[in-house]
């Protein structure tokens, strides 16, 4: 067994106008913004499959220009998430499984499952949803993360039925949301959102030291002590790949966080 999970750092899609001139560099062709992006970065979080389907033929073009060993996060649909009811909601997430995203092949991570903050836990609707979730598809191994905002959802009755099912439950840190950082799947999953314009990197030196010493903890198959979980039972100790995002905060300095908190983790 590895004794150390690998740690994929990286933003929120690829496309932002105040990255021109800052994170690109001036006259860099839109076209090539990605390509460019994914050499700084390790991962990168797909916004646009939240909002909408996209083409097989745009899985494929990010597949072949990212280089080898990088690996994206995706969006689940809002369709399949912003449901009054969720055992409604098979049709949607089949429908978004089949949509090419294994066009990716080995560059594809996690699938983060996005709730609203209005949505509250309701322990048997809520399984029925990760019932819709399969651990792969043609072959291929899925994992399944869900960004749950709701404070009801800060329950040990949460973290056991999302280990049943393996799928992680996302961490949201620096935010105004419940910070749930319980390891619930073989991997992690981090969405951190304190960035402001204080600092050239977005957080502080200190800041980012912390950070990334909490995604070691989580690679090493612990988890860090000063982070805020919902259950007192212990998750098994095995090395987690980490995936961590620096998301929303002063959008600006996302980029400069994230390679920060590489260069920390080489």
């Amino acid at each position: 067994m590895a004794k150390q999970g690998k740690i994929h750092v990286g933003i929120g899609g690829w496309t932002f106008e105040p990255w021109r001139g800052t994170f690109y560099p001036d006259k860099l062709p839109q076209k090539r913004e990605l390509e460019y992006a994914s050499g700084r970065l390790t991962s990168i979080e797909i916004n646009g499959t939240y909002y909408g389907s996209q083409k097989p033929e745009s899985f494929a073009r990010w597949h072949d220009e990212t280089p080898e060993g990088f690996v994206f996060a995706l969006k689940g649909p809002r369709f399949a998430t912003n449901r009054k009811q969720l055992a409604q909601s098979r049709e949607s997430v089949e429908r978004f499984l089949s949509s090419g995203l294994l066009e990716l092949k080995d560059k594809l991570g996690p699938i983060n499952w996005q709730f609203m903050e209005t949505k509250k836990f309701e322990p048997e609707d809520f399984e029925s949803f990760l019932g819709f979730l399969p651990a792969s598809i043609e072959g291929r191994p899925l994992k399944h993360a869900v960004e749950v905002r709701h404070a009801s959802f800060a329950a040990p009755d949460f973290i056991a039925l999302a280990r049943r099912h393996g799928v992680a439950v996302i961490t949201a840190g620096d935010s105004k949301f419940p910070q749930i950082a319980d390891p619930t799947a073989d991997f992690v999953y981090l969405r951190i959102m304190g960035t402001d314009d204080r600092h050239d990197r977005g957080y502080s030196e200190a800041e980012l030291d912390v950070w990334a010493e909490r995604a070691r903890a989580y690679a090493g198959g612990g988890a860090p002590g000063d982070l805020d979980r919902a259950s007192g039972d212990p998750a098994a100790k095995t090395p987690r790949d980490v995936y961590l995002y620096v998301i929303s905060g002063h959008k600006e300095r996302n980029p400069a966080a994230a390679m920060a908190l590489i260069e920390r983790l080489r």
